[in-house]
């Protein structure tokens, strides 16, 4: 059983923390972001750090409370640090530009497939296989990082496809004939 909610929050300096009914507000060097959390769980500011408590063991309250801290806590670090992933268009062919704000891939099918930028994202392109998708807004980056891979996911057989940096295809053996 997690005590994750228990956990309190260091504040690194230069990071404001504010709630205002249910909606959290963290303010740091890389920007501003706001989220509406659960007005059951109590949070208190006390010097540098964030500390949230439960009213009762209830198992919704329970599952509130990790989850609020969670959520804060991932907005704490990306006003400080910000959050990136990296896509690999792994196939022959596969390619992406950035052209301005719109991201372009041509990614097997009979027509380039157009992104444009979402707000508060930022894209890289360093090399025409590589996409990187940086923010402050974890949920975001993960969003649309979600979003471009589900135009092409991984296929299990030869591999290609738009993938995670990190992620392993798991490869399937072909038919094999007599």
């Amino acid at each position: 059983m997690s005590r994750i909610g228990y956990k309190a929050i260091e504040l690194p300096a230069g990071v404001e923390v504010k709630r205002d009914g249910d909606i959290v507000s963290v303010k740091g060097p890389k920007g501003e972001l706001s989220r509406a959390v659960s007005s059951i769980i109590p949070m208190t500011v006390e010097g540098n750090e964030v500390k949230f408590t439960r009213p009762d063991d209830n198992n919704k309250t329970r599952a509130i409370h990790g989850t609020t801290r969670a959520n804060v806590n991932n907005m704490v670090e990306g006003v400080v640090n910000g959050f990136s992933k990296t896509l690999k268009l792994v196939g022959v062919g596969y390619r992406a530009q950035l052209q301005g704000k719109k991201l372009t891939l041509a990614v097997g099918y009979s027509h380039p497939v157009d992104f444009d930028t979402p707000e508060g994202l930022s894209l890289e392109v360093p090399d025409n296989t590589t996409i990187k998708i940086a923010g402050i807004d974890k949920q975001a980056v993960g969003d649309f990082a979600a979003e471009v891979r589900a135009i092409r996911s991984p296929e299990p057989y030869k591999g290609k496809g738009i993938r995670y940096e990190d992620e392993v295809v798991r490869r399937k053996e072909g038919k094999t004939g007599k």
